[in-house]
């Protein structure tokens, strides 16, 4: 059997090494677990599975546009936004198109474009942060999509509404601005991007979203994507007809209604930056301010060694060379006893 040539340059995913009974601080999840009304509704829907799912996701789409005071046309709901991503790509990336992101970002755009035999263009990053111009500078005519992770994973960075607006004012229409926010409710600044007031403004951005990181449901697999209705409406020509299985709607339903959950994760996360900050800069180590729930920290030596010692002594966190970040580690923020625990581990690991 012959691949395509395109997939060639392609390795099959590998799941990061855990070790059984570690703390796991490695992928960003949400320490208090999902919420109990997801867990309920989850649990309640479980008698339907003999049924085909909603392949329109009707309802959820509903309370969306309710949450978000949007048409449900303005939403479509991917099996997590890495499929939200691969139907991009599906629809508007062919042989010989290009689509731009930066260097140190989520992997996911670039295995979306070559998987539609696309070319990936990368501009580096200032500072931890994407850089505006350089993606500009990378713009021809066959540019289709750009991929923006804001705030970025691994850095935990961001570029601000002023300057995202800038940006998009530069950008040819006919090119796709995907703005992925996955780690949105997290943020506290000031001056954060209003993407209403951008969608309202530009037809050609879509916003990504997933119920992985603040609503605690990553096994569930449900992301979504916010766009013009005419922009959903191309997504949806790719979108296979039942991709997001009953529970996991039930679930995302119920999460979006608890407010109380909501607002926990966001003070849990907020108390534990702080308090992780306070540590780094006693250890003297260098990390980049966060708007998302991790802290990307220059550890200042060979981050897969540093990986392996501290998963010896019962923590697991993630190391960042394969995003070109030799000597950097990403910690999630955790629970204060899981904060605490973290410290002691990577002070005794690097002495």
């Amino acid at each position: 059997m012959k691949m395509k040539t395109n997939l060639k340059q392609m390795v099959p995913y590998k799941p990061g090494v855990l070790k059984e009974g570690a703390l796991k601080l490695s992928s960003n999840e949400n320490r208090l677990g999902p919420s109990p009304l997801a867990v309920k509704a989850a649990a309640e829907s479980l008698a339907e599975v003999h049924i085909y799912p909603d392949g329109s996701c009707r309802r959820l789409r509903n309370a969306l546009a309710e949450k978000h005071g949007m048409s449900p046309g303005n939403f479509v709901v991917g099996n997590g936004s890495d499929e939200i991503m691969t139907l991009i790509a599906a629809t508007y990336i062919g042989e010989g198109d290009n689509a731009i992101t930066a260097e140190s970002t989520f992997s996911e755009y670039t295995f979306a474009t070559i998987l539609y035999a696309g070319e990936i263009r990368k501009t580096p990053m200032k500072e931890g942060t994407f850089d505006p111009d350089g993606i500009l500078k990378l713009i021809d005519s066959r540019t289709k999509v750009i991929y923006f992770c804001n705030p970025n994973n691994p850095t935990g960075t961001y570029v601000s509404h002023e300057k995202l607006d800038s940006m998009l004012s530069r950008i040819p229409e006919d090119v796709l601005f995907v703005l992925d926010e996955a780690y949105a409710d997290y943020s506290d600044a000031d001056d954060f991007p209003d993407w209403k007031a951008l969608l309202a403004k530009y037809a050609n951005l879509m916003i990504l979203r997933t119920f992985s990181k603040i609503y605690g449901m990553a096994a569930m697999r449900v992301g979504y994507a916010i766009a013009r209705e005419e922009v959903i409406d191309q997504i949806l020509v790719t979108k296979q007809p039942f991709n997001v299985n009953t529970p996991a709607q039930r679930a995302a339903e119920a999460a979006l209604y608890d407010r109380a959950f909501y607002e926990k994760s966001r003070e849990m996360n907020g108390e534990g930056k702080k308090y992780l900050y306070g540590e780094l800069d006693k250890m003297g180590l260098k990390y980049y301010p966060t708007q998302a729930n991790f802290i990307c920290i220059h550890v200042k030596r060979d981050s897969k060694e540093l990986f392996r010692t501290m998963m010896e002594k019962g923590i697991t966190i993630r190391p960042l060379a394969s995003f070109g970040l030799s000597e950097w580690i990403r910690i999630t923020i955790g629970m204060e006893e899981d904060n605490k625990f973290l410290i002691r581990i990577l002070e005794e690991c690097l002495k």
